[in-house]
């Protein structure tokens, strides 16, 4: 019994036991449930994650349904009744499990003074827009600097607005920051714009608040009492401008028009397609001894034009037009419209030494640029862009 043990491997009792009664009958069972969402129904989500610009699973679940017809409807996808309706039924943890491996595979984007006595600035009142605003029109707006290493000379600005009920953002370049460019992109996202301002609340840089710009907005305009009262406008400085446009100086009137080619795919692509959610609550929750942490609910994730069409902001006349430009719209060609345009961004040569740009030629009045400005019902996706 030692020999046979000791050669084994086994315990001298387990040695005992198999030569008494011998091995145990084991079965082999299946484990786990069976397979409910097969390889038809990853395709899809698969898709949609690309085109929408790879959300996270809880963005991504509540928009499977409308957009994966959409692509359908556009022949980027071939999916079947009973797909459809099991991704009705897929959960947000299920998505981000399918959507695991293609995380790893799928290239990312980069992404990457004292307070000043202004008595403009004094005259216009603080406040803060609440995060849980139900009216269309209350916009947080920024400027974000395309200086590179050198803040010196005239260079590139992206004026951004984003509204605090929607999610609808809107951007324009701008070639400097005096009041007649400031003026010009403001009229130029008013041109653009489906509904009306109501609000605007920047920061407390001078490029808003000088005699120009007071004059056109009058007491449409408050500005911050804290540092991080526009929340929502710095983070899309962040995914919205950095991720595409980077860090790299910006100086031409060349790039400034190819800039603002660019940011009118955004528009479409972003407030059509790309679903936004809206904190809801945030709640501190004890976890033990002396220790919590914070519980934010979110509501379902929507487009800005979805939440825009709940509103009365928008004419139904206005809001049938809006429906047609997103029917109409391939999101994926879209989306490689955006690339090629960055991709002829990186191209254009800077400013050289001693060369003057004329401001006027980046102007939404320049008769030149009003005759090639997209209009937003009939935006054109060619996939070559000309310059300027």
């Amino acid at each position: 019994m030692d020999e046979f043990a000791a050669a084994a491997g086994y315990h001298r009792k387990y040695a005992t036991h198999l030569l008494v009664h011998g091995p145990p009958n084991r079965s082999k069972t299946k484990r786990g449930r069976p397979l409910t969402y097969g390889p038809d129904v990853v395709a899809a989500p698969a898709q949609v994650w690309e085109v929408s610009g790879h959300l996270c699973g809880k963005r991504l679940q509540p928009n499977l349904v409308w957009m994966g017809g959409h692509l359908a409807q556009h022949g980027e996808l071939e999916i079947a009744p009973s797909t459809m309706e099991k991704l009705s039924r897929i959960s947000v943890s299920t998505v981000r499990r399918l959507l695991k491996n293609l995380q790893k595979d799928q290239p990312r984007l980069p992404r990457k003074g004292p307070e000043q006595a202004n008595r403009f600035a004094r005259e216009v009142p603080t406040k803060r827009i609440p995060r849980n605003e139900q009216q269309p029109g209350h916009f947080e707006v920024d400027l974000v600097h395309h200086s590179g290493i050198s803040p010196s000379g005239q260079y590139v600005h992206t004026l951004q607005m984003v509204d605090v009920a929607t999610g609808w953002s809107e951007r324009i370049a701008l070639l400097g920051r005096s009041y007649r460019v400031m003026q010009d992109g403001f009229e130029r996202i008013q041109a653009r714009l489906p509904f009306p301002i109501l609000e605007l609340h920047p920061d407390n840089d001078a490029a808003f608040f000088n005699n120009f710009l007071m004059r056109f907005w009058g007491n449409q305009l408050s500005r911050p009492y804290q540092k991080n009262d526009n929340r929502f406008v710095e983070q899309k400085n962040d995914t919205l401008v950095r991720a595409y446009v980077g860090d790299d100086r910006l100086d031409t009137v060349a790039q400034t028009n190819l800039v603002n080619q660019l940011y009118q795919r955004m528009w479409l692509y972003y407030n059509f397609f790309q679903p936004v959610m809206r904190l809801q609550e945030k709640t501190m929750v004890a976890v033990n001894a002396g220790r919590s942490r914070t519980r934010r609910r979110y509501d379902p994730a929507r487009t800005p034009f979805d939440r825009l069409c709940d509103t009365d902001a928008v004419s139904e006349s206005g809001k049938g037009q809006l429906k047609a430009l997103r029917n109409a719209t391939n999101p994926r060609q879209l989306r490689e419209v955006i690339y090629d345009l960055l991709d002829q961004l990186r191209k254009l040569p800077a400013a050289q030494p001693g060369q003057t740009e004329d401001v006027h030629q980046t102007l939404f009045a320049a008769p030149r640029l009003k005759e090639a400005e997209d209009s937003p019902v009939t935006l054109s996706l060619e996939r070559t862009v000309p310059v300027g």
